[in-house]
C-alpha cells in the first residue's frame, strides 16, 4: 500500500535468508515520503519495521528528499525514523529535489549524534575526500542559504508543492479512469502506474515488460517514462514512473507560468499534456473492452 518502507516480516525473512546463504546485510535504507510511488509511510509500519532492523542489527538511513513536499499536510502524518530512533540514523536528502533547481546537484546528511555518528561521518569524509566529491561553490552558496529555510525558499517551495499537487491529482485521475492501478500521491513529483490490467492491450502493441512499456508511453507521451525495473520492481511487471514536472510544460518559462497561474490546469501546455496522457490510456483501456465484447 505505500513504498518506501518494506514490510517488517518480509524484511526479516528476506535478512534471515540472505545470511543463512553466506550474505552480509548491513544497511536498511527507508524512505517514508517515497520517490517513485509517490506515497507517505504510515508510522505504524515505520514503527514495527525499525524494531525488525534494529534486531537484525541493521544500519538505518533515511532519505528525505521529498518530506517538506506533502500534498496535503493536514490529512498526512509523516514521521521520520530519526524521531523514532535519533542515535541510530542517518539522515540525507537531495537538495536538487524540493529546494535547489534540478540542474544544481547538491545533497546532504546528518549523523545521529555520540561516538558512533561521530566515526561514522568521519569515514565518510575520508570517501568522498577520495572520490574528490565536492559541491560547485556557486551550489555550496545557494544550497547554504536554501538550508537557511529564509521565506522566499519556503514561499517558493509551499508554492511549487500546491502546483505539484494539482497536476499530480489529475494525471492519477486519468489513470485510473482508464482501469490503471495506482496509489493516490501523497507527496514529491511523481506517480507509479500499474498498467497490467491493460496488458491485452498493451501486447497488441508489442508491449510485454517494463522496458516495452517504457519506449511505448515514452514515445507516444513525449516525455520520460521509466519502467519499474529501473526502482528495483520486476522487468516483467508493466509498471512505470510518470513525473509531473514535464507536464507543466517543456521551458523554464512554461513551467514558471504555472507557478504564477490561478488556475495551472487551465493553462494550454498543460491541458495539452494531461489530454495526451488521457487519451493515450483510453485508447488502451478501449482495446480491451473491444476484446473482452462478446461477439
Amino acid at each position: 500500500e505505500n513504498g518506501g518502507v518494506p514490510d517488517p516480516y518480509a524484511l526479516l525473512e528476506t535478512v534471515r535468508r540472505l545470511r543463512a546463504e553466506g550474505g552480509d546485510p548491513r544497511l536498511l535504507v527507508l524512505s517514508v515520503a517515497d520517490d517513485p510511488t509517490a506515497t507517505v509511510a504510515p508510522p505504524e509500519l515505520l514503527h514495527a519495521t525499525l524494531e525488525a532492523a534494529v534486531g537484525e542489527g541493521l544500519r538505518l538511513v533515511s532519505d528525505e528528499t521529498w518530506r517538506d513536499t506533502l500534498h496535503a499536510p493536514q490529512d498526512t502524518v509523516l514521521l521520520s525514523p530519526a524521531e523514532m530512533l535519533s542515535d541510530r540514523v542517518t539522515v540525507v536528502t537531495d537538495l536538487a529535489g524540493a529546494l535547489l533547481p534540478p540542474g544544481w546537484p547538491a545533497a546532504v546528511a546528518r549523523f545521529p549524534a555520540g561516538e558512533g555518528g561521530h566515526a561514522l561521518h568521519a569515514r565518510v569524509l575520508d570517501v568522498l575526500t577520495a572520490l574528490d566529491a565536492c559541491v560547485a561553490a556557486p551550489v555550496a552558496v545557494a544550497a547554504g542559504y536554501a538550508l537557511a529555510e529564509p521565506e522566499p525558499v519556503t514561499a517558493r517551495v509551499a508554492a511549487t508543492t500546491r502546483l505539484h499537487a494539482r497536476v499530480a491529482a489529475a494525471a492519477h485521475a486519468a489513470l485510473v479512469g482508464a482501469g490503471v492501478l495506482a496509489r493516490p500521491p501523497q507527496a514529491g513529483r511523481h506517480l507509479y502506474a500499474d498498467l497490467t490490467p491493460l496488458a491485452p492491450a498493451l501486447a497488441s502493441h508489442g508491449v510485454g515488460d517494463a522496458q516495452e512499456l517504457e519506449d511505448f508511453l515514452t514515445a507516444r507521451l513525449g516525455m520520460p517514462a521509466p519502467g519499474g525495473h529501473r526502482f528495483g520492481d520486476d522487468l516483467e511487471a508493466p509498471r512505470v514512473r510518470l513525473s509531473t514536472a514535464p507536464l507543466l510544460g517543456d521551458t523554464p518559462e512554461q513551467r514558471a507560468e504555472c507557478l504564477d497561474a490561478p488556475e495551472p490546469l487551465d493553462l494550454p501546455q498543460v491541458r495539452g499534456a494531461l489530454h495526451r496522457l488521457t487519451s493515450v490510456l483510453d485508447d488502451l483501456r478501449d482495446d480491451v473492452r473491444r476484446w473482452e465484447t462478446p461477439r
